[in-house]
């Protein structure tokens, strides 16, 4: 299945929100250089769709302004439903090779989004991966996934 990057996201510090940037370097068993998260284990690099933080921008509205980053996603796509890939399929970005390794993942601490709409949506449509070959990837790049 195709998609579409809408924006690549790094932070230097774990627990905030990640900020846009135009590209991402991927490092072999290592994650996107530069990004908190990075490091030998298995969540270097996560997913969220953008229809479904455009679900939650507009149960948002009038609350608080959700931007890309914001859930502290590494990258934000168009056209697939990562509820629908599965631990183990590999996701191709460029000449990037990654790795789905964990679906969703467990909050530990409500974040302002939380507190404002009630809900979040990393915990059940986050998606988690290692980086298997590195390359480089742009926010409006195409990638696709398989088993």
């Amino acid at each position: 299945m195709k998609f579409k990057i809408q924006a690549v996201n790094t932070s230097e510090k774990k627990g905030v929100q990640k900020r846009p940037v135009e590209a991402v370097e991927l490092i072999e068993n290592h994650g996107i250089k530069g990004d908190a998260h990075a490091g030998n284990w298995h969540r270097q690099i996560s997913f969220l769709a953008g229809e479904a933080v455009d679900t939650m921008k507009a149960r948002a509205a009038g609350k608080i302004e959700i931007k890309n980053g914001d859930f502290g996603e590494n990258v934000v796509t168009r056209g697939i439903d990562w509820t629908t890939v599965r631990v183990g399929e590999k996701i191709i970005i460029n000449d990037a090779e990654l790795e789905v390794t964990q679906i969703g993942k467990e909050c530990h601490a409500r974040c302002a989004i939380y507190d404002a709409v009630g809900d979040c949506i990393m915990p059940g449509q986050g998606i988690f991966t290692k980086v298997l070959k590195g390359g480089t990837i742009h926010a409006g790049d195409s990638g696709y996934y398989s088993v």
